[in-house]
């Protein structure tokens, strides 16, 4: 009898699929789906802390090895060209590893740097530990939207919100924990930078598990079937499954390779105008976030405001972001064209730079808030990545070009705000710079919105 049943399944398992009918792999192990969960809410929480710890530890870094004031504006440049540099290679590496594989990887170069730096007795090796945590950070951040591309395509909104959130809460927590931590176990800038490697090897061991049973694969829709709350435009269908690669290429669902068979072939992301004005629109919203978070408290204070409220108020720009970035992308999947949400978020921006313009101390509070809901384009730009391409192939070219190309472009942004301050001996150029930024961003960012795919725009055919 058990001989009978086991043939029939076998005939029921061979037996071809009716033309039309979705591919529907079985569903994964609950608890391999909540591991994943855990593992993108743990890593996105690392993405951030290596840079907000050293910023509020900086001058007793810089005091410590005798660093001098070039080198520690070279190491405040450090973080974006590093994303740019390294991130570019996450999509080769994806392919040949498997992107669990990469950001296990990507989390373990977290923790090996951040646990290097205290023991650096000289500015050499602290700024090649530091290279090493931000080399980890960055594939990690490209690799993020293919990962919830893949295994969540029906919860993209919902997924990237989540993870957004977290990293934003991980950025937050870091600046404003960092130093009373460091002043609790003693007063020394090692231990205070030295705690966060405990952090980032949490999130490195949550990601083995998911690693030992990539070739078993979590399905493509691992968070289920499609859900309403995140649209019609989050679920699509996708090529049968392949089996004419090796493992690692097979990592994840069909929505992982292009209907050719070939991870991203024929894609030339250089020539696509979608890729251009995304890239274009994330680093001018990395650039207007890396001012505000590098020189928002010094334009309070040469207004009068106290260094305490100053600090509050960088912070509280910072908190606002953390619910926002669960909210924005998920009502970013609900709309066809994401340009009504840029349009709304450079406003803020706008009125909150004319406001430091005008009146910088007088309206500080609302000015704060303004600026924190226009760092909502961040998150807003990654869930248009996970949208702007209908595979995992397409996501993870498309989030490689579009973060690299965007952390090049924010580098000159805040050094020339800095470069203004200095040689103007006030604060009216660079916040004229500020707000004549944040136009091209908003045009830009509606371009990026449009309803539209890089494999479309290359001719692709949707996928039977």
């Amino acid at each position: 009898m058990a001989a009978e049943e086991t043939r029939e399944s076998r005939v029921t398992a061979q037996a071809p699929i009716p033309a039309g009918t979705p591919h529907r792999p079985p569903a994964p192990p609950t608890w391999l789906t909540r591991l994943l969960i855990v593992g993108i809410v743990l890593a996105a929480l690392n993405l951030r802390p290596a840079i907000t710890s050293l910023g509020a530890l900086l001058q007793d870094v810089r005091d410590s090895l005798g660093m001098s004031g070039s080198v520690a504006g070279l190491l405040t440049s450090v973080p974006p060209l590093c994303f740019a540099v390294f991130g570019i290679t996450a999509p080769r590496l994806a392919r040949r590893f498997g992107p669990g594989a990469v950001v296990c990887a990507g989390m373990a170069a977290v923790t090996a740097g951040l646990a290097l730096r205290p023991f650096a007795g000289g500015t050499a090796l602290f700024l090649a530990a530091s290279a090493l945590a931000l080399m980890g950070i960055a594939v990690s951040n490209v690799l993020m939207p293919v990962i919830v591309k893949r295994w969540f395509p029906d919860r993209v909104g919902s997924m990237t919100g989540l993870y957004s959130m977290a990293l934003s809460l991980g950025t937050s927590v870091a600046a404003a924990v960092t130093v009373p931590v460091t002043d609790a176990l003693g007063g020394g800038w090692r231990s205070g930078l030295g705690i966060w490697a405990g952090l980032a090897g949490i999130a490195a061991l949550s990601w083995i598990p998911l690693v030992r049973h990539r070739d078993g694969g979590l399905p493509e829709s691992a968070g289920g079937p499609g859900r309403a709350e995140d649209g019609p435009r989050a679920t699509r269908p996708h090529a049968p499954e392949e089996h004419d690669r090796g493992p690692a290429a097979q990592e994840g669902p069909p929505a992982a390779r292009t209907p050719d068979g070939h991870a991203g072939a024929g894609l030339r992301i250089t020539r696509s105008r979608i890729a251009w004005s995304l890239g274009v629109f994330f680093g001018l919203q990395a650039s207007s976030a890396y001012i505000t978070m590098g020189w928002m408290p010094q334009i309070f204070r040469d207004a009068g405001v106290s260094a305490g409220t100053a600090g509050l108020l960088l912070a509280l720009t910072m908190v606002i972001a953390v619910p926002l970035a669960f909210v924005i992308p998920r009502m970013a999947t609900r709309l066809p064209h994401q340009g009504p949400i840029v349009v709304v978020l450079g406003v803020c921006g706008l009125a909150g730079y004319v406001g430091l313009y005008l009146a910088p101390a007088g309206g500080a509070l609302l000015w704060a808030v303004l600026l924190g809901l226009s760092g909502c384009a961040f998150p807003l730009a990654l869930t248009m990545v996970g949208m702007r391409a209908r595979t995992g192939a397409g996501v993870a070219q498309l989030s490689a070009f579009a973060q690299s190309v965007g952390y090049l472009i924010s580098i000159p942004g805040p050094l020339l705000v800095g470069v203004l301050y200095q040689h103007s001996g006030g604060w009216g150029l660079p916040i004229a710079l500020m707000i004549c930024l944040m136009v091209p961003q908003i045009l830009v960012g509606v371009l990026a919105g449009r309803d539209r795919t890089i494999e479309a725009e290359h001719g692709r055919p949707r996928a039977a």
